[in-house]
């Protein structure tokens, strides 16, 4: 059975709801061969990051980067899993209240780093996100697992 790790930090009501429609596309009964992790950025482990096959990671755009939590956890967790993970399916998620490029940029430079492979353009939501919002995000979570599965 393949995993996707759901890497989050959603401190308020908004990325809260955008976290639950991640997991709700990834509970989809086409891929129950695929198990969920779903771990607060800040208690994410080394042990996490390599039993994953895929990944879905969510940030708020804070001060034009990735929240310091998802900074953080890629800080912990880099070079003990360089070139471990490499090849391995991906999407992003930022949430900010205007603007979201430089968080985008920033994840997306360390995916590329570790040889992550995106598999959709990274969900950029501003403001409060709809329904439309928050089926685009289970939707591109739902194709991380999609891809495991062939």
């Amino acid at each position: 059975m393949s995993t996707v790790l759901v890497v989050h930090h959603a401190p308020s009501p908004r990325l809260r709801r955008i976290l639950e429609s991640i997991e709700k596309g990834l509970a989809h009964p086409d891929l129950s061969d695929v198990a969920v992790e779903s771990v607060p950025a800040l208690a994410t482990t080394d042990d996490h990051v390599l039993r994953a096959d895929g990944f879905v990671l969510l940030t708020p755009a804070n001060f034009g980067y990735m929240s310091g939590a998802l900074k953080h956890f890629f800080d912990r967790t880099y070079y003990t899993c360089e070139g471990a993970v490499s090849g391995r399916p991906y999407a992003l998620c930022v949430h900010g209240d205007n603007d979201t490029s430089g968080a985008v940029t920033s994840v997306e430079r360390i995916a590329t780093g570790w040889g992550l492979q995106a598999v959709a353009a990274a969900t950029e939501l501003t403001g409060e996100p709809g329904r439309d919002d928050l089926d685009r995000v289970a939707d591109v979570a739902a194709t991380v697992a999609a891809h495991l599965l062939g």
